[in-house]
């Protein structure tokens, strides 16, 4: 028997929405694309003042443009990642379509939520300590701590910001990166 899922999950199209059937008994809301409209905005209102709702779009540009979209409209709202490794094809075409079963339940079972508030978690100098920010292997440091966490890759301005809005302390981010050169 497939994993129920109450919230309703919003996605990019129906390819998204198929191979989350597959998977999960569940329903999903589809953007079609990057400019997403008032009714589709309306709908996903309506989702999260009855079930609830998460945003689990593709690990590229287009889908972290929908997220933020949404993101700026409901900033509450739950939120699953997948990594761009996860959601390659054989052809290197990106999206949640492509992912596994496996990697599908992984993602929602790591669901996480912003925060709204004033207090920052994680400052600019934290990300220079953390040696996620200013150092030749930033970049890789801060791709394991996005896969570690499920939050999604992101640059180190981008990633300060989410550790902040997932009210993520530094001693979580110490702490993950405890193993990081063993995974490497």
């Amino acid at each position: 028997m497939k994993p129920y899922i109450k919230e309703i999950i919003i996605v990019e199209g129906r390819d998204d929405t198929s191979r989350l059937n597959e998977v999960f008994n569940c329903e999903t809301i589809e953007t079609n694309g990057s400019a997403i409209s008032n009714r589709t905005l309306e709908e996903i209102e309506v989702a999260l003042n009855t079930r609830g709702a998460i945003i689990f779009t593709d690990p590229d540009y287009p889908g972290q443009k929908i997220r933020n979209t949404i993101l700026e409209r409901f900033p509450n709202i739950k939120e699953a990642f997948i990594s761009r490794s996860k959601a390659k094809n054989k052809q290197g075409k990106i999206g949640v379509e492509n992912a596994s079963p496996d990697d599908l339940k992984e993602a929602l079972e790591k669901v996480v939520t912003s925060s709204v508030k004033d207090e920052e978690t994680i400052s600019k100098s934290d990300m220079i300590d953390l040696k996620l920010s200013g150092q030749k292997d930033s970049k890789d440091r801060r791709h394991y701590v996005s896969e570690k966490l499920n939050i999604g890759y992101a640059n180190a301005n981008s990633m300060r910001q989410k550790f902040n809005r997932y009210s993520i302390k530094k001693a979580t981010i110490v702490d993950v990166l405890k193993d990081y050169k063993e995974d490497v």
